[in-house]
């Protein structure tokens, strides 16, 4: 998620969340955040930040899991000129740059013991010493954590600090998966669709078919909210076409167009049963020769439909046609999509 994006929804558990954090913010104590992948923790860090008295000072951010200890370390406590190969200069490290402020740390749990030691110090007594250095420093920094982790079962385990997660849960906010929130699902598809028209060079939006918003309803979004902004995107961009309600919606882009191999004609002959016992007016008595070929293009037409997620344009292009002729044909077989618009 951006920096800057608001937070969306109404539903009742993400105004629960949202009003914890604000009866946090006045309050200038460590606040933890545990939420799964996806589901808007810097978000809510934002939130906290730009609520609480220290709004107009630095909010620093910082992911533990993307740095090497050594580089982590420094990137925290800053470094001396000399501290290592290549420090040729001092450093201000992130708490220091962060005085007055809150320092956001994301991916808390992969933060090794030693530098969970440090953070300890600071966290309680907001002293730190520069990497290589000699000198005891102070910042007065509110530590705001992150993590999809479960802490407890890793103090249990001796991967985190018990003393440091006492000191760092004053309170802990419990962010909702969109799957507890389903209710905000139509609001946030539609605010990024919104945000890909433009992108897209789309006047407007066209809005979501009802068979495409049961779908996104119907998912249990695993990635939450991160995970609905690309599918929410991609389907758009694979829709081409911008005078239609969006009717497919694109979960997994790993699945491919492409139909499944058939069988050989020697095995299909094979599974067929012995012409000479099936007398050659059983196959036909159902059916004149018009109808039955009517039949075989419709069946044609809807499956190459399906393979390329009801996209006319691309359909078309795939079976060789013009996209009148296929719109065409469509209206011929009745296969058309009523056309939902939804408001702007």
């Amino acid at each position: 998620m951006k920096t800057g994006e608001s937070i969306i929804g109404e539903s009742a558990a993400l105004a629960q969340a949202l009003e914890q954090v604000s009866r946090l913010a006045a309050i200038n104590r460590p606040v933890l955040i545990f939420g799964a992948r996806g589901t808007g923790k810097e978000l809510v860090a934002e939130r906290l930040h730009f609520l609480s008295p220290r709004w107009d000072a630095p909010l620093v951010k910082v992911n533990c899991a993307a740095l090497a200890e050594p580089l982590l370390e420094s990137e925290l406590f800053g470094h001396e000129p000399g501290a290592f190969t290549g420090a040729s200069r001092l450093r201000q490290g992130r708490f220091e740059r962060a005085d007055g402020g809150t320092l956001f740390l994301d991916e808390l749990g992969s933060m090794s013991l030693r530098l969970q030691e440090k953070l300890l110090r600071l966290a309680e007594y907001g002293e730190f010493e520069r990497l290589g250095g000699q000198q005891t420093l102070q910042a007065d920094v509110r530590v705001v954590a992150a993590t999809n982790s479960d802490l407890r079962a890793q103090v249990a385990a001796g991967e985190f600090r018990a003393d440091l997660l006492d000191r760092l849960s004053f309170d802990v906010i419990h962010l909702p998966a969109l799957a507890q929130r389903p209710e905000d699902i139509p609001e946030l598809a539609r605010h990024f669709a919104i945000q890909m028209c433009q992108e897209l060079g789309w006047e407007l939006f066209p809005g979501f078919a009802e068979e495409a918003l049961a779908t996104l309803q119907a998912h249990s979004w695993p990635g939450n909210i991160r995970e609905l902004k690309n599918a929410v995107e991609r389907s758009l961009h694979r829709w081409e076409d911008p005078d239609t309600a969006v009717a497919s919606i694109v979960l997994d882009p790993f699945r491919s167009p492409y139909p499944e191999p058939v069988a050989s004609e020697t095995a299909a002959a094979d599974s067929q049963p012995d012409s000479s016992e099936v007398p050659p007016v059983a196959v036909f008595a159902a059916t004149d020769f018009s109808t039955r070929m009517r039949e075989i293009e419709r069946d044609l037409l809807l499956r190459a439909l399906a393979a390329n997620e009801h996209n006319q344009r691309r359909t078309a292009r795939a079976l060789k046609l013009s996209y009148d002729q296929l719109r065409g044909l469509v209206r011929k077989h009745g296969l058309g999509r009523p056309r939902h618009r939804q408001a702007h």
